[in-house]
């Protein structure tokens, strides 16, 4: 069945079962109309912590905080009708145990209505990710380059090149081993990422991996074109509405300075009937 024909949006256990099958499709989303644009065509939508650098000028995600997640998380719910959302765990919500996890997922899952939720890390982030999946909380993983952790892996760059493989196999299997419904394998070389999509019991979801992968994601900005303070090597921009907004804002700006708007057609008459919309 298409993600156009469906009735009502998956179980994060129908995006699991989607292993092998038609590559799943997802976009970031934060807002209401975005949300709404994407819900026909989307699989399942992320409430990114990518919202931080996007949405709200941050330098990175690190300053992400929980309540911004929530907040984010209901406006898109309010958008979505056949597909599934999932909410990423922002930085310092879910490293100190699997018990400070629980307390934030459970927040998000019971105030956002979120299917499921996203956290980083592999191996040493396994134990969590069984934790709450024991207690009713799906979570997807997410290996290889994992933007909370910029600073420890020396910033933005791919992951599991040469003898680094090794360790990010193991986070993978580590991951679905823990009882995770999917893993995202961003900025993973394609060789490795083909393996790993091989290999995993799980769908793998590619951000600068491979088309190999069971699904693809990306930030919708970065795809939109909206968000142009740079532009990773593995994103396709499909607009360019940065470009468009501005020009736009540029031609309003020159009207109203020399009195072309608002014009004739946009103000009201003392004596005419007045139109609701």
């Amino acid at each position: 069945m298409s993600a156009t024909a469906r009735r009502s949006a998956p179980l994060p256990e129908d995006i699991r079962a989607r292993k092998g099958g038609v590559p799943l499709v997802s976009l970031t989303a934060y807002t209401t109309p975005m949300a709404q644009a994407m819900d026909a065509h989307c699989d399942f939508v992320l409430v990114g912590d990518s919202v931080g650098m996007v949405l709200h000028g941050l330098p990175s995600t690190l300053g992400v905080t929980l309540e911004m997640m929530i907040l984010h998380g209901q406006a898109v719910r309010r958008g979505l009708d056949k597909a599934m959302m999932v909410v990423d765990m922002p930085f310092g919500s879910y490293e100190e145990s699997p018990q400070q996890a629980f307390r934030a997922a459970s927040r998000i899952m019971a105030e956002t209505g979120a299917a499921a939720v996203k956290l980083e890390g592999g191996v040493h982030m396994a134990e969590t990710i069984g934790f709450l999946v024991q207690r009713g909380i799906p979570v997807m993983g997410h290996v290889g380059l994992t933007p909370q952790s910029i600073n420890t892996l020396g910033g933005y760059k791919v992951q599991g090149r040469g003898a680094a493989a090794e360790a990010l196999i193991a986070d993978a299997r580590a991951v679905a081993e823990a009882g995770a419904f999917a893993v995202v394998l961003e900025k993973v070389p394609a060789a490795l990422a083909d393996r790993l999509t091989a290999e995993l019991p799980i769908p793998t979801i590619g951000i600068g991996a491979s088309a190999g992968c069971d699904g693809q994601i990306l930030v919708v900005d970065d795809m939109l074109g909206a968000f142009t303070a740079f532009k990773p090597k593995f994103v396709k921009r499909y607009a360019a509405l940065g470009y468009q907004a501005e020009a736009a804002i540029e031609e309003y700006a020159a009207e109203v300075r020399a009195r072309e708007f608002p014009g004739a057609e946009h103000v009201f008459a003392e004596d005419a009937p007045e139109k609701t919309r």
